[in-house]
């Protein structure tokens, strides 16, 4: 079942769970790598905020096998498949997996060569790391959310992109692919701690510089890619869309002002802080009095940082993610394409997001699990196994 991609031959075994789990999961099966996600073998497992599992992108590339990790049998079956994978990966509260005898330590007695990959929010240590949080409050203690929001208003969260996802899951998938290239010269696995908090710290890096070198400024909302800046900024067209404005070279900015019919000689200079209010009327009066596809038809080929403001509903047309193939369809959904893209071992969309269980047989099956041990698991409610046929859960 592993796919094409770079990673085609790694076998991972990812325990269900929501946020950067799947993310991660689904960065590694979109490169090849053959991933099992183990659900629970209930009919309530985990999904995220969709209700229907056939539709949640993130499980996208996997099977699933539905099984009962409270049941000592269960507990067996998933060490049984830690022995033969690569990985193994985790987003439960600290000390969740010990409880169930499925710690580091228990797992590298049957498999000392697995790379045991846990994706926290506060951590395996530290002092909140046994209590709840989400997203917005590890980027509130790291100080990223304070950089967050326009000038006079709250700081505001951008999405659950930052900790979950990029701090979190994408972190956790450089942090595996690293363990496993030591393993190339120890021979041995060894746990790799991906706490969003410490990813979103870490993907903040460059502003922590400029604070200290006094190059950015404390006041939300006032600097050069935080809004601040007039010529990095959002303008409302005579449609009532957005049009985005990213000129921040003196070249790509003098480009800028010809596509708005603007004369520099007429304006402030740019980098003068004084003048950026005249410079966002100028600028916000100038956008306004053309709908968005007008502006798109001036921008076209031109080096002025400018860009529209797309919906999903339109991104699939837009020229340039069209003829990139951006966003691919599949099974009736939009999505975006495998990344990053390899020229010898590209990776590809693998098998749509499952119905928890639909595997169930198949995956024993295929990782050296004896029928008649399966048939019993089955019968026993260890592993519930779903026809295909089945509707959603």
């Amino acid at each position: 079942m592993a796919g094409s991609g770079p990673l085609s031959g790694l076998r991972v075994v990812e325990l269900g769970s929501i946020g950067p789990g799947p993310f991660c999961a689904m960065l590694l099966a979109d490169l090849g790598a053959e991933v099992v996600r183990v659900d629970r073998a209930d009919d309530n497992p985990l999904i995220g905020p969709n209700d229907d599992h056939t539709r949640e992108l993130m499980h996208r590339g996997r099977r699933s096998l539905a099984l009962d990790l409270k049941d000592p049998g269960g507990r067996d079956v998933l060490l049984t498949l830690c022995e033969s994978a690569d990985v193994l990966l985790e987003g439960y509260r600290p000390g969740v997996c010990e409880r169930l005898g499925l710690g580091p330590d228990d797992v590298r007695e049957r498999a000392p060569h697995l790379v045991y990959a846990r994706a926290t929010g506060w951590g395996q240590s530290g002092a909140d790391a046994m209590t709840a949080g989400h997203d917005i409050n590890y980027l509130a203690i790291t100080g990223v959310l304070g950089l967050l929001g326009q000038e006079g208003s709250p700081p505001r969260p951008p999405l659950s992109l930052l900790g979950d996802f990029g701090g979190g899951g994408l972190v956790l998938a450089f942090g595996i692919v690293a363990a496993l290239f030591e393993r190339q010269r120890s021979g041995l696995g060894q746990v790799v701690d991906g706490a969003m908090v410490d990813g979103a710290a870490t993907l903040a890096t460059p502003f922590l510089g400029y604070w200290q070198t006094q190059d950015w400024s404390p006041l939300r909302g006032s600097n050069i890619t935080d809004g601040g800046a007039p010529y990095y900024d959002v303008y409302e067209t005579s449609d009532g869309r957005w049009l985005s404005l990213g000129a921040l070279e003196p070249r790509f900015y003098r480009e800028m002002l010809e596509v708005l019919g603007l004369d520099e000689a007429e304006l402030p200079e740019q980098t003068d802080r004084s003048g950026w209010p005249v410079l966002r009327t100028a600028f916000s009066d100038a956008v306004a009095s053309l709908p968005l596809k007008e502006w798109v038809r001036r921008a076209a080929g031109r080096d002025a940082c400018i860009a529209p403001v797309l919906t999903y509903d339109e991104v699939e047309q837009h020229p340039h993610l069209r003829s990139r193939g951006t966003y691919v369809r599949r099974n009736g959904m939009l999505q975006p394409a495998p990344v990053p893209r390899f020229a010898r071992t590209p990776g590809r969309l693998g098998l749509p997001p499952p119905v928890p269980g639909t595997h169930s047989e198949a995956v024993l099956h295929d990782w050296g699990v004896p029928d008649e041990r399966v048939r019993d698991l089955v019968r026993r409610g260890v592993v519930q196994a779903r026809k295909r046929e089945d509707p959603p859960a």
